[in-house]
């Protein structure tokens, strides 16, 4: 079982480093740390007195492990939901904020939980996803993984400029949809086929 370090640092891998790509709305990103998080926490790295583009250039990565373990997973409450589910969720509030949460609650609802979708793990959210990971948690991340592929797919539906995210240039599967991939079983990974039927309709 990976501990929470071992996660971290596999999303700051799967970040890489500073990019600063202008169809982002992130802004300038390093280690998948974002510059409105670094001004957000008060990040002054270079002493100016202005969290920019410089700080986050500054950025180390053991800081931006640090950054992820207690403002993704501890202060969010990821720590409280079953092991099996922990990476995707982490990775994808790393990705997507409160939306990550939004996913799991709008996915507890369509399984006839009754939970607010808010953004935010609280006792209602706890209660249904602990039930609902009784007795496979296995089959609760699959389904976790599918919903956030999709949520991926729908950003790309809506926003052209988001779909090089999604789709490579050679017409393959992007980083976002092979992130969430990632954390699904084999027999849920949309094969070649699959993934060009659904991006079809983008032009």
């Amino acid at each position: 079982m990976q501990t929470v370090r071992e996660i971290a640092e596999a999303i700051v891998d799967r970040e890489g480093g500073f990019v600063n790509d202008p169809d982002d709305p992130g802004g300038a990103t390093n280690f998948g740390v974002t510059i409105h998080t670094m001004r957000r926490l008060g990040l002054d790295l270079t002493g100016d007195g202005i969290v920019g583009v410089q700080d986050v250039r500054a950025l180390s990565r053991d800081q931006a492990v640090d950054i992820f373990i207690k403002h993704y997973f501890e202060r969010p409450r990821i720590a409280e939901m079953p092991v099996e589910l922990q990476p995707s969720l982490f990775d994808m509030y790393v990705n997507a904020g409160a939306n990550a949460v939004k996913i799991l609650q709008r996915l507890l609802r369509d399984m006839g939980y009754q939970v607010t979708v808010d953004g935010a793990i609280g006792p209602q959210t706890l209660a249904a996803v602990l039930h609902a990971a009784s007795p496979d948690a296995i089959v609760l991340r699959d389904a976790y993984g599918v919903a956030r592929r999709n949520y991926y797919f729908r950003l790309a539906d809506a926003r052209v400029a988001s779909r090089k995210y999604a789709r490579t240039r050679a017409g393959g599967k992007g980083g976002w949809i092979k992130r969430a991939e990632e954390f699904i079983s084999a027999c849920y990974h949309m094969s070649d086929s699959e993934f060009s039927e659904r991006v079809s309709a983008w032009a």
